[in-house]
């Protein structure tokens, strides 16, 4: 049995669809209901519970981990520990392989190219945090107690939810017609992630066995710069590549009124600097290929046409 935990958001969602599409049914599990895949059986549980986390992922095979926390650190310093002691505890116990999924923070602020090689050298209190539980998954990989993988993904675009920096601030003022936001200095380069191509990553992983023990980086297209990104948007939804850009005073002052802008502030660096994502391993490894930006946006394009019921032009 392949199970799901998480279920019910972006990336979890594209993953689903991969393993339907391919002929696998999996068990859902979160803890509010999934209404996307109405005849995929659910199961409810908290992973911050022992008791309930080994019971939702009793029989597994493969366990996907896509679930995400409120973007508080107090509250991931608390939990994600928690977390990640039960998800090795429900590896343990099934012998199923694990595959979790995971951004960058720990790396820092990398010159150069961000590889499965890169050191950890955490910049904030959240990439302390993700450091933390991505090295116990390693070394419990490492010392044979589990087969844990780790899948890696930029700041991702392309997610129904539009909650992403790129699609809120970008495509869809651009879909309104309005000025965009830029987090950051738009001169930098900076990688996205498109999210059906994370999901469709997480589902080749489970299905080779051969990937486990080890940290992937998923398709990733090459990095444009900020003002590449505008000018290309703005491109497919027909409107004037206009912008400002949110540096982190303005952060810092919109995070008084809203904490969870103010969250963003201490990762501010990966706006402020080239943050370059190279997914060069799982390209060769699978023969797959990152989409395309213009694809992609492209794809968004119509998404924002059908969702608003009308052209966007």
């Amino acid at each position: 049995m392949q199970i799901v935990l998480g279920a019910g958001g972006p990336v979890s969602n594209e993953l689903t669809k991969e393993l339907l599409k391919n002929g696998i049914a999996p068990m859902l599990v979160s803890r509010k209901p999934v209404t996307a895949f109405p005849t995929v059986e659910w199961k409810k549980a908290d992973l911050k519970d022992l008791k309930e986390t080994l019971a939702a992922t009793k029989g597994a095979t493969v366990i996907y981990m896509c679930a995400g926390l409120q973007y508080n650190k107090k509250i991931w310093s608390a939990e994600w520990p928690l977390i990640m002691d039960n998800l090795v505890a429900a590896a343990k116990e099934t012998g199923a392989r694990l595959i979790f999924f995971d951004n960058v923070y720990m790396y820092g602020h990398v010159k150069g190219p961000m590889t499965e090689e890169t050191p950890y050298n955490p910049k904030s209190v959240k990439g302390e945090i993700r450091a933390r539980i991505a090295r116990k998954l390693l070394d419990e990989s490492k010392s044979g107690n589990i087969n844990g993988t780790i899948a890696r993904a930029a700041d991702f675009y392309g997610a129904e939810s539009l909650n992403s920096f790129f699609d809120t601030m970008v495509l869809q003022k651009f879909s309104k017609k309005e000025k965009a936001m830029w987090m950051g200095n738009a001169d930098t380069l900076h990688s996205l992630t498109y999210v059906p191509d994370a999901g469709k990553a997480m589902y080749l992983l489970g299905q080779q066995p051969s990937s486990g023990n080890q940290v992937w980086h998923v398709p990733t297209e090459k990095a444009m710069t900020g003002k590449d990104f505008i000018a290309l948007a703005a491109k497919i939804f027909h409107t004037n590549p206009r912008y400002f850009e949110v540096r982190k005073l303005m952060l810092q002052a919109f995070g008084l009124m809203n904490p969870l802008v103010g969250e963003t502030v201490e990762l501010y660096y990966q706006y402020q600097f080239d943050y370059v994502f190279d997914s060069t391993k799982f390209e060769n490894a699978f023969g797959v290929k990152p989409t395309a930006y213009e694809t992609g946006i492209s794809t968004l394009f119509e998404n924002f046409w059908q969702r608003n019921g009308k052209n966007p032009v």
